[in-house]
């Protein structure tokens, strides 16, 4: 653990004596900044449920959870720009009554990116501020898929749709997005 004065940042927490550590610096007033391995945002609290942290305390001193994934950025050089495929589109839009744009791209293969078609990666981010409304979502049971439905009714913008977003500005394929991206309610 590496702190400052008001700032105190946790490697990880991964037990009960690490999550209560940081809780407790949470509620002296630090700000702590941590990691968490979970598929998304809603599931880090679960996740600090599990470890023993009492919901009560979770609702005093959270004020946010961010989720992150690299998804692999395609080589400018040989992406090749084709129609979408309706299936998978759908698979990654539909949820979200999102259009998809008439043309998306594919990796292509040459020597600036080792016939990969991908060079270089980027983050998609999940991030879900700790609201009032939310704050009352929050209890030692809380059910993950109704956490999550929650938070989206507040504004919350999973990972996919931000990979959607990648997709439709021609930065990564649908494939990639799918691959590192957790289904939705999943």
């Amino acid at each position: 653990m590496r702190q400052d004065a008001d700032i105190i940042t946790a490697g990880e927490i991964r037990d009960r004596e690490t999550a209560e550590m940081a809780i407790q610096a949470a509620f002296t007033g630090h700000l702590v900044l941590s990691t968490l391995h979970t598929n998304d945002v809603p599931t880090a609290i679960s996740r600090l449920l599990d470890l023993g942290m009492p919901a009560h305390l979770l609702k005093a001193t959270l004020n946010g959870v961010m989720a992150q994934r690299l998804v692999r950025t395609l080589c400018i050089s040989c992406r090749k720009e084709v129609a979408p495929d309706k299936e998978a589109s759908q698979e990654l839009v539909q949820p979200f009554k999102m259009a998809m744009p008439g043309s998306i791209y594919q990796p292509g293969g040459c020597l600036d990116c080792r016939n990969t078609g991908y060079s270089g990666r980027q983050g998609v981010y999940e991030i879900m501020p700790i609201s009032k409304p939310l704050i009352k979502a929050i209890s030692a049971t809380s059910d993950i898929q109704s956490l999550r439905d929650h938070a989206v009714k507040l504004g919350l913008k999973p990972l996919r749709l931000a990979g959607g977003k990648k997709v439709a500005m021609g930065i990564t394929s649908i494939e990639e997005v799918m691959r590192v991206t957790p289904e939705l309610g999943g």
